[in-house]
């Protein structure tokens, strides 16, 4: 192709582009007409909202069986203390409620993933992490849920909840936490 060709079909691409471009523009809106001032008439009638059903008294609350009215009616986590895997009195609260909740349940089935501090080796912490969801879950089929239902993985020190460096974020890893897998609203 010769220079010159080239040089028309540039000219005429560009010519296209800014064609098309200008024609994207939106154009400025007209300046207001001038208003004439009229006299007062009568104020517009008051606003009256449109009537309504009665609103339930909690419109936000959770579908029962959901995960939300696990999380909110029995909580979905508890807490350990350094180095250990034993069921803490106010763990206990918290699991108690869990396995109330998943009796009204049955059709739910949960995974109980262990979770562990920073600090430690990563195998000590997924052993660690094993070791915690275990005493979640014998806790909770010992108060009558099926063990059938009830999965457990240890996460270690692998997906901290907060990422923090001191005591009060290796607190809040040091956890177990009952995730609801299936059968839930």
């Amino acid at each position: 192709m010769s220079n010159t060709i080239k040089t028309g079909l540039k000219l005429v691409a560009i010519a296209g582009l800014t064609f098309s471009i200008a024609a994207c523009a939106t154009p400025k809106p007209p300046p207001p007409a001038p208003t004439s001032i009229a006299e007062p008439t009568a104020p517009p009638p008051e606003y009256t909202p449109p009537t309504q059903g009665p609103v339930s008294e909690s419109p936000s609350a959770a579908i029962p069986g959901s995960m939300q009215d696990f999380v909110i009616s029995a909580g979905d986590r508890v807490f350990f203390d350094t180095d250990a895997y034993t069921i803490r009195p106010d763990a206990a609260d918290i699991l108690s409620k869990q396995a109330d909740w998943l009796a009204r349940y049955p059709a739910v089935r949960v995974r109980v993933e262990g979770n562990c501090d920073e600090r430690g080796t990563r195998e000590y912490n997924f052993a660690l992490g094993a070791r915690r969801a275990n005493s979640v879950r014998d806790f909770l089929v010992a108060h009558g849920v099926d063990g059938a239902r009830i999965a457990t993985v240890s996460y270690g020190k692998e997906r901290p909840i907060d990422p923090g460096d001191d005591e009060s974020a290796w607190s809040k890893n040091r956890n177990g936490h009952t995730q609801i897998t299936d059968g839930a609203q």
